[in-house]
């Protein structure tokens, strides 16, 4: 590796891709033998290129990845394992540490250090693996006396804020910002948030103090309470990483932040709506690492995916997922469209708002303003030679017809539909306005679903089941499992979610009957006779198999029907 970095001309590199010239080149070169500097200081001093631009063209040149420290939130932990001093001596910036997996990364102006890097490994007692972003040199620099030395904790924050004057005017400025321990706070409450797993934060002010919740695994959990003073600095900051407006505080508002946290990029949406105590705020963390994932990783049963698999084979109709909200609806579209997405096909998405960036999917956000709405999206697209379009949501007669048109004009049609069950997308169409004959014979599939907390397998506690419980079981079966808590799982007894999911895939004998508007009754029988396996039998297979808990299951999914 060191052998290829030493081949490896920059000035060359650079007039290659067309991003010097080469007078340019000759300048540098001669300006180098001058003054001894290296190359790539010399040209960003000359003005020739930005210090972006050398990273980047290094980072592709070597099949390494890159990252722009302007961005990034720095992890406390990670900070502690590396002395500033031996950070300074060899230009690496420690950014993240996952104790679960043992796993530092480190932003360095060289990923060929092999030494030093065994080194640190050594000093950290070779437990730790290491991984490495290409960042560049000032940028290292100027992150070192940003990071070190300063407070990153949280309770280390407070108690610096409680221990002198703030000022929340001067939290608008850009230059120093970060050495303001309101803007350290709310940086360590993201990066505090992304680690825990939680997908969304709340800012909730009441009267005399700021609650700060955390949605995690479907569940809001309070983590922090704070004296009201606080929130306005809070607030502040939150309105100014995410561009809105910071005098506005009558109206709702809307923004977007990207941000660099625990190693990966990470977005967070955010919502601010007033309250008689003041502005809530919420911002939804849209971690794509976590959030897009293939089917084979959704532990699905065999059946479930051998079911999936044959929806997605038809080459036109609609396939509609269902669920409230929060069950995980655009995780699962997003999965099943990253099984087909591939540069055969064109994927065309319109969403309200896009959430995931992907590679190859052309996505649009809905937009008033703009007259983008989900119908005109859709006729908008059509002309745009999709083979695969996904619609965010079928929520009027509108949406739902021009998705039809598209279905029945050869186009594959994935979207989401608010209703509790997979039959119960019958019921909802025809309420909306589609006639039942347009349904039969376009409709692919309906996918109903929930999301259940996991039990955390370190703890979790056998037990023998109540008379009760076995009636709704309606099983037999020897013994059931139900959450303890433990230093794993954070004393909740659970850890991680998964799906629940019933699955509909429509034929010949169902669309028959839907075409002559038949009862969910002759609906439901029919689609049993066919290895239909209800959300409630999904869900007392979890509890049976140990994998979630009764009292889980039953807080998601109506189970009452199973009573004999």
């Amino acid at each position: 590796m060191a052998e290829l970095r030493r081949k490896l001309r920059l000035g060359e590199l650079l007039v290659q891709q067309g991003l010097l010239s080469v007078d340019q080149l000759r300048i540098v070169l001669t300006e180098q033998k001058r003054r001894n500097v290296p190359i790539g200081r010399l040209l960003v001093q000359l003005g020739f290129v930005t210090e972006d631009v050398i990273r980047d063209v290094m980072a592709r040149t070597i099949g390494q990845e890159s990252i722009d420290l302007a961005q990034v939130v720095i992890d406390a932990d990670a900070l502690g394992l590396v002395p500033e001093e031996f950070a300074r001596r060899n230009r690496m910036l420690p950014i993240a540490y996952d104790p679960e997996s043992r796993l530092l990364t480190l932003a360095t102006t060289d990923v060929f250090k092999v030494v030093v890097l065994d080194q640190l490994r050594a000093n950290l007692g070779g437990r730790v693996e290491i991984r490495t972003l290409l960042a560049t040199e000032a940028q290292i620099e100027e992150s070192i006396d940003k990071f070190y030395g300063f407070e990153l904790s949280v309770d280390g924050i407070l108690e610096e804020i409680e221990t002198g004057e703030i000022d929340y005017q001067s939290l608008q400025a850009a230059e120093g910002e970060y050495t303001q321990p309101v803007v350290r706070l709310v940086g360590a409450l993201l990066v505090d948030a992304v680690k825990r797993g939680a997908s969304d934060i709340h800012f909730e002010p009441e009267a005399a103090f700021l609650r700060i919740r955390y949605r995690i695994d479907g569940v809001l959990e309070t983590i922090r309470s704070l004296h009201k003073t606080y929130w306005p600095g809070i607030a502040v900051r939150v309105k100014v990483m995410s561009g809105m407006n910071i005098a506005e505080t009558r109206a709702p508002q809307d923004g977007r932040v990207s941000m660099n946290l625990s190693g990966r990029p990470i977005d967070f949406r955010v919502s601010t709506q007033p309250t008689i105590h003041g502005e809530n705020i919420v911002l939804r963390v849209l971690d794509r690492e976590k959030s897009i994932i293939s089917l084979d990783r959704m532990n699905l049963t065999d059946r479930q995916r051998e079911k999936l698999l044959l929806m997605l084979a038809r080459p036109e109709g609609i396939l509609i997922v269902t669920g409230p909200t929060g069950s995980g609806k655009t995780t699962t579209l997003y999965s099943l469209l990253s099984q087909v997405n591939d540069e055969t096909v064109n994927i065309m998405t319109l969403e309200d708002p896009v959430e995931y960036p992907v590679t190859l999917m052309r996505q649009t956000s809905v937009n008033e303003s703009a007259k983008m709405e989900f119908a005109n999206g859709i006729r908008s697209i059509m002309r745009q030679d999709p083979d695969i379009i996904l619609v965010g949501e079928v929520r009027d007669h509108d949406t739902a017809e021009m998705a039809f048109r598209a279905a029945m004009t050869g186009h594959q049609v994935f979207t989401t539909l608010h209703t509790n069950s997979a039959l119960g997308a019958f019921p909802r169409l025809l309420d909306i306005g589609i006639p039942p004959d347009i349904m039969a014979g376009n409709i692919i599939g309906v996918i109903a679903q929930r999301l259940v907390r996991v039990l955390c397998i370190q703890c979790r506690e056998p037990y023998d089941p109540s008379p009760e419980e076995l009636r709704l079981i309606a099983r037999p079966v020897k013994q059931l499992y139900r959450p303890v808590g433990c230093s794993h799982c954070n004393g909740k007894g659970y850890r991680g979610r998964t799906t629940i999911m019933e699955i509909l895939v429509m034929d010949g004998e169902i669309d028959e009957l839907v075409a002559r508007r038949a009862t969910l009754r002759e609906l439901r029988t029919t689609a049993m006779a066919r290895d239909f396996q209800p959300l409630a039998d999904e869900a007392i297979a979890r509890v049976v198999d140990g994998t979630t808990s009764l009292a889980e299951v039953a807080r998601t999914v109506d189970l009452t029907g199973r009573y004999n």
